[in-house]
């Protein structure tokens, strides 16, 4: 899947680096466009999904909110499918970041099936993410402060990661309405493919 994800730290995440989030709460948005993909027997290509994330301390102390939004296309069973993987329940414990972050939400509000806009430019590092009256959320890239270019940083973790091995970097604003509402801007946005299997992490670009 290509995927965006957009939180209100700095630019410097804490979750990336294994150090604390910026302002001591984690507020989270992702989204993703599944390229190719199956859970059994049952297709996901071409549908889109996201996740609102909610901790009000460090994501390690739990007691997180959660709210799923599942693609209106879906069928009834890659809804299923679909909620499954991304509680986390489709897999190895730990093994994958839905399986992690949702560990740590003993609250999960019931799923929402809605139309789901994505647009992510991995290499340009700019996305779009709209769900109607829940999410809207831009992403583009850091500007330079001394020549007004965009700034270029990335990751690589070559081992250890649950989520990828490549990341491209930047900003991203988000306004969430509804039950989960919160509202960032400029915060850490992230640009990068993911590639699971029930293990886990097998690639990413």
């Amino acid at each position: 899947a290509t995927t965006y994800s957009n939180c209100n730290c700095q630019i410097n995440c804490g979750c990336q680096f294994n150090q604390p989030t910026s302002h001591g709460f984690c507020h989270f948005v992702m989204g993703g466009h599944i390229e190719k993909g199956y859970f059994n027997s049952t297709g996901l290509s071409g549908l889109n999904y996201a996740s609102i994330f909610a901790f009000p301390g460090e994501i390690a102390e739990g007691n997180g909110r959660q709210l799923i939004i599942i693609d209106k296309n879906a069928n009834s069973q890659q809804r299923v499918a679909l909620q499954k993987i991304l509680s986390g329940a489709a897999r190895d414990p730990g093994s994958n970041h839905f399986s992690v972050f949702s560990s740590m939400c003993p609250e999960v509000l019931e799923p929402l099936y809605q139309p789901i806009e994505i647009e992510i430019d991995i290499a340009a590092r700019t996305a779009r993410l709209m769900v109607p009256d829940v999410i809207q959320s831009i992403g583009r890239p850091a500007i330079n402060a001394f020549n007004g270019d965009p700034f270029h940083i990335a990751i690589a973790r070559p081992s250890g990661s649950f989520e990828y091995t490549y990341a491209e970097l930047g900003l991203g604003t988000t306004t969430v309405s509804g039950e989960m509402a919160m509202r960032f801007d400029s915060g850490y946005g992230q640009f990068c493919t993911i590639h699971y299997n029930q293990q886990g992490l097998v690639r990413a670009a």
